[in-house]
């Protein structure tokens, strides 16, 4: 079978780190591009990120550097969680920087979606500013859109704010854009993401099992040292996971809006599974998430990578 083409929008972050390995190193996926955002840190270091990942697993990809802010909002990142660089701690090569284009990562998106020769999927595990952006200056791209798989959002509570998941709370106008697009969109959620437990006797074999099990036992111990020892979550992975093996997740189609203006609950995503709204859908959320078999899916993915 023809591998499905794939553009990966991101903003690395080890929990990225490791979703673009799985998904570079998965036949089934042809990564066309790597467009990066301002999230779990700055734009500088997320670029930087990708092209040492890239470096560091020995693939070459065409990488644009995206938005450094949201559409509209201030920027909030993650550097208490993930350090002030996204991934220090780890001895990575240098940044393959050949592989950043003088395009901005809007224009590249565009240029590679119209001259595609099938409809493309976009997977974005970061912030949505950069799909936003590109779905309002160019919305000829659409029909060469297959579908977004992106990781955000919640159907429940929040890891941000009290109902705001992280990529959705820095920027809920770019995820309203997106949810309102009328394209076909598959929604990786914080609840399946919760789900996603990976025990100590897995996450202590992934060191034995090459360079990117290497660098992700690495990472997540120094970051994550707390839920190294009880159950690391693998919430970005979901979303190359939704794309590889849907059946590990219980989902539903269901209308999705963001909540903008609520002081307690900007950034929330409002997700009518009762179907109170009236509306026809417009996603497909994940609601759950079989843990023993991702964790198995996972441990098999993460031994590919090499």
């Amino acid at each position: 079978m023809k591998p499905t083409p794939l553009i990966i929008d991101t903003d690395p972050g080890i929990d990225d780190a490791v979703a673009i390995a799985l998904a570079l190193y998965a036949p089934e996926l042809d990564v066309k591009l790597i467009t990066t955002v301002a999230g779990n840190v700055g734009i500088e270091a997320t670029t930087g990120n990708a092209l040492k990942l890239l470096a560091y697993y020995g693939k070459d990809v065409p990488v644009a550097k995206g938005a450094a802010a949201p559409l509209i909002r201030q920027p909030e990142d993650a550097s208490d969680i993930h350090g002030a660089t996204g991934m220090e701690g780890f001895d990575f090569p240098e940044p393959k920087t050949e592989l950043l284009l003088e395009k901005n990562a809007v224009e590249a998106m565009r240029d590679v979606l119209m001259v595609a020769e099938e409809p493309i999927t976009i997977m974005p595990i970061g912030p949505l500013t950069n799909i936003a952006l590109l779905l309002k200056v160019y919305p000829e791209v659409k029909p060469q859109i297959k579908e977004i798989v992106l990781m955000g959002g919640s159907v429940t509570r929040g890891n941000k704010g009290v109902m705001a998941e992280f990529n959705i709370y820095v920027d809920p106008e770019a995820a309203k854009i997106v949810l309102d697009s009328g394209l076909k969109i598959t929604m990786a959620t914080l609840d399946a993401g919760l789900g996603t437990v990976i025990p100590p006797e897995q996450t202590a074999k992934l060191k034995d099992m090459g360079k990117v099990g290497l660098m992700s036992h690495d990472l997540f111990q120094r970051y994550r040292k707390r839920s190294f020892g009880t159950g690391l979550k693998m919430y970005d992975s979901c979303a190359v996971a939704c794309m590889l093996q849907p059946d590990l997740f219980t989902m539903q189609e269901t209308y999705v809006d963001v909540e903008l203006a609520g002081s307690l609950t900007a950034g929330c995503t409002v997700a009518d599974l009762k179907g109170y709204l009236k509306h026809e859908p417009n996603a497909t959320v994940t609601t759950g998430v079989d843990s023993e078999r991702f964790c198995a899916w996972f441990m098999e993915r993460m031994a590919q990578c090499d």
